[in-house]
């Protein structure tokens, strides 16, 4: 018998399945759990510190409806915000701390060249760009994040500047002084309500994105 056939009763049988693999882990529990906490966070302060603004607005032909507004009155808009802002405060330094010890932040996030961002805006006007490997971010999506974390650092800042202008004499003249503050405050406000409205459209865009962050994979 020729060594290099088989027997026709095994050579009929099929091939053996290989065993399922695990779906690998895309983001770990750390990063879901100051996920979501630094979104509540941000969230609340942005509510109530819209109920902020509106008792001594920047622009007097602006406001917020009251409506989309946390806290009831200033008082209890205030008490939100600087809750919110301590959750804040802490729940981003663990964050930042994670990131930079596990390598995280570099891996995720860099590098960032002007040519690979240029390309995946393009492609992403196209509707071309690809979302199948969630654990890799696009330049674009890279470019966001590294935004989001320096936008919110501008923000606590700038709301240190505005709580306690007398006990932070450099870092109200570093930001311009206590009415441009104000403005720094509000402009970082904007920028990252603006930040949201295009998160929660991508998420829609691609749903497994938000399952990723809830369940890890």
């Amino acid at each position: 018998m020729n060594p290099t056939r088989l027997p026709a009763s095994l050579a009929s049988m099929p091939a053996p399945v290989p065993p399922v693999q695990q779906s690998r882990t895309i983001h770990p529990v750390w990063v879901r759990i100051t996920h979501w906490l630094n979104a509540l966070a941000a969230l609340t302060m942005m509510l109530s510190g819209w109920r902020i603004y509106n008792a001594s607005p920047i622009f007097p032909s602006f406001s917020f409806p009251n409506g989309i507004t946390l806290g009831g009155w200033l008082g209890g808009a205030l008490q939100w915000h600087f809750a919110a802002m301590w959750l804040l405060v802490f729940n981003g330094i663990v964050y930042l701390l994670l990131n930079l010890a596990s390598g995280r932040l570099v891996r995720k996030f860099l590098p960032l060249s002007p040519r690979a961002l240029l390309r995946d805006f393009v492609s992403a006007l196209r509707g071309k760009l690809s979302h199948d490997d969630l654990s890799h971010y696009n330049a674009v999506q890279k470019l966001a994040y590294l935004f989001v974390i320096v936008d919110l650092i501008v923000l606590v800042l700038s709301g240190l500047a505005i709580w306690k202008s007398v006990q932070f004499p450099l870092l109200r003249e570093l930001m311009g002084g206590y009415d441009t503050a104000r403005i720094v405050h509000f402009s970082a406000m904007s920028l990252m309500a603006g930040f949201l409205v295009v998160h929660l459209a991508l998420v829609a865009l691609v749903p497994r994105s938000l399952l990723a962050m809830l369940r890890g994979r």
